[in-house]
């Protein structure tokens, strides 16, 4: 009985984990939007409001980062385990993916330059995909 509220307890704190993780994420991603895009449309890219813009954006990641390590940290082994394997993967196409699109344009391979948005929209792709075998595996 005791092992059954444990459990329910630790569901519980995992979901919001994962709402308190999706809500900093949320944030981070609008203020990524909003600095590139603040800059452009809003402040005519006067340096102060590009500056406090940029410390915010920063300051919402640092926050971002630190909540997901405390939703690591709440996750049970199995769970640590997927994700964890999920990030190195994500990580290690990341890093190789990212150098070679690069060098792409170096070595006149492709016309036009390489944009960080590909690069992430491939580590989201990888990062689900990842997280999605990883569970299939140990179900």
């Amino acid at each position: 009985m005791n092992e059954i509220k444990h459990n329910e307890l630790r569901n519980s704190q995992q979901k919001a984990g994962v709402k308190l993780l999706a809500i900093w994420t949320l944030a981070w991603v609008v203020s990524t939007a909003f600095l590139r895009f603040g800059a452009e449309y809003i402040w005519d890219y006067q340096l102060a409001y590009s500056a406090i813009a940029l410390m915010t954006h920063l300051a919402i990641g640092i926050m971002m980062i630190l909540v997901n390590v405390k939703h690591l940290a709440n996750l049970d082994e199995l769970q640590r385990k997927v994700t964890m394997d999920a990030m190195g993967i994500t990580l290690g196409v990341g890093l190789i993916a990212g150098i070679a699109y690069e060098q792409l344009e170096d070595i006149k391979l492709i016309t036009f330059e390489p944009e960080i948005g590909h690069l992430i929209m491939l580590m989201g792709i990888t990062y689900i995909i990842s997280i999605l075998i990883g569970n299939g595996k140990y179900k």
